[in-house]
């Protein structure tokens, strides 16, 4: 009966963390640019006991392990905004964007020019060009970004923004705020890196998925619940018999 309550409290910590995992992804079926993340499991069994003393043979125990939460890289729906200075980037392209931390990479491309003359993201982090921050002068107008990535002004060109690729786009890591770190070298994504002006990339959460999803995890729950409060009173009955038993 101990084991039956293991079993069944390392399948309610892995379902705890798909809650987890499905309410962040409901919670940014509107942020653009978002990607999707998944709960992966594994099955651990646990070593059979070697011993020659047991009248009968040791069966295995089989329990839940994190295994992790994988990134959906796939693109999400461009949708038209008609601003100048929005982006949907093609492709396995990434933007980069200063940081107190250091540079990290997103694929929001809902960008303003800052009180300071900066191009950021909407969270305020200077998003950089192929130089560097990209800066506008004082009264400068007509801030706009072409599909090569040029970013120009009244006063002419400004900068090209930076885009990177990674040979192995499973290496980001999510690092909060829409953004990713990695630990491998970013690439540059080359010359035949395009945006799409005047447009977003959407979430690519699908919204009604993931709703099925957590329904099944509540009732997988549930059903766990149940199955560990039965293995609960099995044992608390059992400790009675044996104590009458005693007396």
């Amino acid at each position: 009966m101990e084991n039956a309550l293991l079993v069944g409290l390392s399948r309610q910590m892995a379902l705890a963390r798909e809650l987890d995992v499905i309410a962040n992804n409901v919670a940014n079926t509107g942020t653009n640019g978002f990607k999707a993340r998944s709960a992966r499991f594994n099955e651990f069994i646990m070593p059979i006991a070697s011993a020659e003393a047991f009248q009968t043979r040791d069966r295995p125990l089989s329990f839940v392990i994190d295994k992790g939460t994988p990134i959906d890289l796939t693109q999400g729906a461009v949708e038209r905004t008609g601003n100048p200075l929005d982006v949907a980037l093609r492709g396995d392209n990434y933007l980069v964007v200063q940081t107190p931390g250091g540079e990290r990479y997103t694929r929001a491309g809902s960008l303003a020019v800052n009180a300071q003359g900066q191009l950021v993201t909407q969270t305020g982090l200077p998003v950089l060009g192929e130089g560097g921050p990209i800066q506008f002068g004082p009264g400068e107008t007509d801030a706009k970004i072409a599909a090569d990535g040029s970013v120009s002004s009244d006063q002419g060109v400004r900068g090209k923004l930076r885009q990177v690729r990674f040979d192995n786009p499973r290496s980001l890591v999510s690092d909060g705020n829409n953004l990713f770190s990695s630990t491998a070298a970013a690439q540059p994504a080359g010359p035949q890196a395009r945006v799409e002006p005047g447009a977003i990339e959407s979430s690519n959460v699908k919204a009604v998925l993931e709703m099925t999803r957590l329904m099944e995890v509540q009732r997988s729950y549930q059903s766990m619940t149940s199955m560990m409060a039965k293995a609960d009173e099995l044992r608390a009955k059992a400790i009675t018999r044996l104590a009458d038993q005693q007396a």
